[in-house]
């Protein structure tokens, strides 16, 4: 079976009728009534998807359930993978889980520095936050700290940030 082959399993469901359709045919109920409201083309389109997806299939006499098909698309599709380390409390570049494991705060801290201010780089209070809240939600907590971390200076008024490694 093809790694896409969820694809056609899904395309196939997603119709209404295709799925009315197989869900008759899960529950051994007659097919002809749903089919017989559809016009000619649709209902070869219907039970054709149902087939051509591997869903269904044809004995002589009736349409039967493929039981196998979903487990054998799962095991054809290519395994997903987890991040690991700290990229794991990331998602879509944003900080999803803040860390417990202090190694693992030091990591994120780090991480986070290093995306929202270049070393030499001086920006100001605004500009930090605006930068922090791509990534984190609690935008002050994260500022205070980087700086207790010291990862980020800050200069004595509060008004300007800098990298401090």
């Amino acid at each position: 079976m093809s790694p896409n082959a969820w694809r056609a399993l899904v395309s196939a469901l997603a119709d209404d009728n295709a799925r009315d359709i197989y869900a008759r045919i899960v529950l051994n109920q007659p097919i002809e009534p749903a089919l017989d409201m559809l016009s000619t083309g649709k209902r070869r389109r219907v039970v054709d998807t149902l087939h051509t997806a591997g869903l269904v299939s044809f004995d002589g006499e009736a349409w039967r359930v493929e039981p196998d098909v979903f487990r054998k698309a799962l095991a054809a599709a290519p395994p997903v993978t987890r991040p690991t380390g700290v990229d794991r409390l990331f998602v879509d570049g944003r900080l999803a889980t803040y860390p417990s494991r202090v190694a693992d705060r030091d990591e994120v801290h780090a991480r986070i520095a290093e995306r929202v201010l270049s070393p030499g780089e001086t920006l100001s209070e605004r500009e930090i936050n605006d930068r922090l809240a791509q990534i984190v939600d609690d935008v002050a907590a994260m500022r205070r700290y980087l700086v207790d971390a010291g990862l980020l200076h800050r200069a004595r008024d509060g008004t300007v940030y800098s990298r401090a490694r």
